[in-house]
């Protein structure tokens, strides 16, 4: 039933966003994985309706706040406000109290506000005056950012950026997608006939369901050296954190769900690794006068490291 519900998840949101299967199958992984979502890209190329998309299919209570210089703390998290009548002060919900929020253009807001999110997307939860609020379940996270560098934007601080499960690039569709998407638009706008294919008990089943997936000690293993050869890289100044390491126990489990399999392979690993690691980590200056980015070096770190065999890694 899940695998069933799962590849209809990505067919139907695959009919909205054309020729993204691909980032399409690692949202929703890292959805299983109950992680936060960082989309960088151009504009225009279907971040906000990808995160759109995601919330008419799994039908989970969804809002978005437009980050801007001037947006507040208290736009995210909420605030109090006295209450005459009862000589008390009432919680009034930010925008934050839902299952998908999402922070459209999170780079554009002051470090203040972005900083309101760390609790969220970390603990579930929200402080206001003193008082920690719950928020839904499930809860979770999409993020969009222009590159940095661009017009208005400014760099996400590291204890935010390590909070993002994966970070995700669209990229631009090729020719023959744009031209299914121009006859896709000439009637009407598709997310306009995506229907709720779940709902949020299914997802919390799912979320929960991770747990049961199989992953032997040898991969624990490989997974710690791969995370450790971040650490040890000659180009890396600043490796993978124990969060991100969870982070990829967590989604490769979840790639696992998504393959039709109850156990972890050295595949799955590979597959995400990427993914959850590049943005947190941070290069010397010589690889970037070298020109060579994050991914290269993780690949080369992938490359290098000994890969347990099949047997060893469904435990047999």
């Amino acid at each position: 039933m899940i695998i069933e519900k799962s590849e209809e998840i990505v067919s139907a949101i695959g009919n909205v966003l054309v020729g993204k299967k691909d980032v399409i199958r690692k949202v929703l992984m890292a959805i299983y994985a109950k992680g936060n979502i960082l989309l960088e890209d151009t504009p225009g190329v279907g971040k906000t309706t990808l995160a759109l998309a995601f919330a008419k299919a799994l039908g989970l209570d969804f809002k978005r706040v437009q980050f801007t210089p001037d947006t507040m703390p208290s736009d995210i998290t909420g605030f109090s406000v006295y209450n005459g009548d009862t000589g008390e002060f009432e919680y009034k919900k930010g925008a934050i109290v839902c299952n998908l929020f999402m922070g459209d253009e999170i780079n554009r807001a002051s470090a203040k506000t972005q900083s309101a999110l760390l609790e969220a997307m970390e603990e579930n939860s929200v402080t206001v005056d003193g008082v920690t609020h719950r928020l839904p379940n499930p809860f979770m996270c999409i993020a969009t950012q222009n590159p940095v560098g661009s017009a208005g934007t400014q760099p996400l601080p590291d204890s935010q950026l390590d909070r993002f499960t994966v970070k995700l690039s669209i990229g631009y569709p090729d020719a023959a997608e744009q031209a299914e998407i121009l006859r896709r638009h000439q009637a009407s706008e598709p997310i306009d006939a995506l229907g709720t294919i779940t709902d949020r008990d299914s997802i919390i089943e799912i979320q929960n369901y991770l747990a049961s997936i199989k992953m032997s000690d040898d991969l624990l293993d490989y997974m710690v050296a791969l995370c450790e050869n971040t650490r040890k890289h000659p180009l890396i100044e600043l490796g993978v954190s124990p969060r991100g390491l969870i982070a990829l126990s967590r989604m490769a489990r979840a790639c696992a769900i998504l393959c039709e399999r109850d156990y972890v392979t050295p595949a799955d690993i590979k597959e995400v690794f990427c993914d959850v690691c590049a943005h947190r980590v941070i290069l010397r200056p010589r690889a970037k006068l070298e020109g060579t980015d994050a991914r290269t070096v993780l690949a080369d770190i992938l490359e290098k490291t000994p890969v347990p065999s099949i047997g060893k890694a469904k435990g047999k």
